[in-house]
């Protein structure tokens, strides 16, 4: 069956950072492009950060340029991101997703595959 699991998340002080990681199953990540998108309370899903299925080529949100990193390891089957220099408004349930939905495709849970979401929060 094929499946996405984030780990990693957690509650860190301001300035803090956390090592976000999505382990896929049943499926290999190399043929996908892979992400991260977030939702806070209250507010809508968007898109953080994709690693194109293409060799180095990543995006990121504007807000995240500079603090957020995101690698993969397709031998391992499985897609990373760094956050250095959290902020408050980071805090959300972060979710990894195959084809970068919110980046470069629509929200289609029907079609792509969606982790359960790992909880981070950024606090003093």
């Amino acid at each position: 069956q094929e499946r996405l699991v984030e780990s990693g998340g957690g509650l860190v002080q301001p300035g803090g950072s956390l090592r976000l990681s999505c382990a896929a199953s049943g499926f290999a990540l190399d043929s996908y492009a892979i992400g991260w998108f977030r939702q806070a309370p209250g507010k809508e899903r968007e898109g953080v950060s994709c690693s194109s299925s293409s060799p180095g080529v990543t995006y990121y949100a504007d807000d995240v340029k500079g603090r957020f990193t995101i690698s993969r390891d397709n031998a391992k089957n499985m897609v990373t991101l760094q956050m250095n220099s959290l902020k408050p408004e980071d805090t959300a349930v972060y979710y990894c997703a195959t084809n970068c939905p919110g980046i470069l495709s629509g929200w289609r849970p029907e079609y792509d595959y969606y982790g359960q979401g790992t909880q981070v929060t950024v606090s003093s």
